[in-house]
């Protein structure tokens, strides 16, 4: 089957975060953001995509600082509420009945009920003709108890990831699955030895 190459999402599936700011005003907003990918490994870099015209990308921009917020599929009913248009002057959180967490390094306060927080400074914007790449220095990590393991990885039987594939019609929600099945990051160089592994250690 050919299809068309913008429909990419529908076969790449996406995770479904939520991204909370405060504007200059200090007014609470979140919207769901599934375009969104780490920077490499193990750089403390995020990269985001944004339409021009986002509450969210002016309040990034003002603010330099925003907190990326993973979800679990127990928010799934709160993305249609965030992804709706409302006025700048509305404080999503209380239109999504949504909790605030307060953040440790930043303004911008988190979402209660998330497995993970991703607290972040501006890093780099990128500015094309039909949207910005906002890159995000990650300053504070959190990720909720119940769901680290003891080898730093994420339980996904307990934190079951909100994910998305696109169709014809909108969204199908999903999840992440684990296999069981492992490979060291060492294994991908010739000598067997990660040169990053030093900066994994505690």
């Amino acid at each position: 089957m050919i299809v068309k190459p913008f429909k990419r999402e529908a076969y790449l599936p996406l995770p479904v975060t939520f991204v909370s700011t405060l504007s200059r005003d200090g007014i609470r907003n979140i919207a769901p953001y599934s375009c969104i990918m780490p920077v490499l490994r193990p750089l403390d870099l995020i990269c985001l995509a944004s339409a021009l015209k986002r509450d969210t990308l002016e309040n990034i921009l003002a603010t330099r600082e925003f907190v990326v917020n993973l979800a679990g599929v127990n928010l799934a009913d709160q993305v249609i509420p965030t992804a709706r248009y409302s006025p700048p002057e509305a404080d999503e959180f209380l239109l999504a009945g949504l909790v605030e967490k307060p953040s440790v390094q930043i303004k911008a306060p988190g979402i209660q009920g998330c497995y993970a927080w991703m607290e972040c400074r501006l890093h780099r914007e990128y500015v094309e003709p039909q949207f910005v790449l906002i890159v995000g220095q990650v300053v504070h990590l959190e990720v909720a108890d119940a769901v680290y393991l003891p080898d730093g990885s994420l339980d996904l039987e307990q934190a079951r990831p909100l994910m998305m594939t696109g169709s014809n019609q909108g969204m199908q929600y999903c999840t992440a699955v684990g296999l069981g099945r492992f490979e060291p990051f060492g294994a991908m160089f010739p000598d067997g030895k990660d040169p990053l592994a030093e900066k994994y250690q505690d």
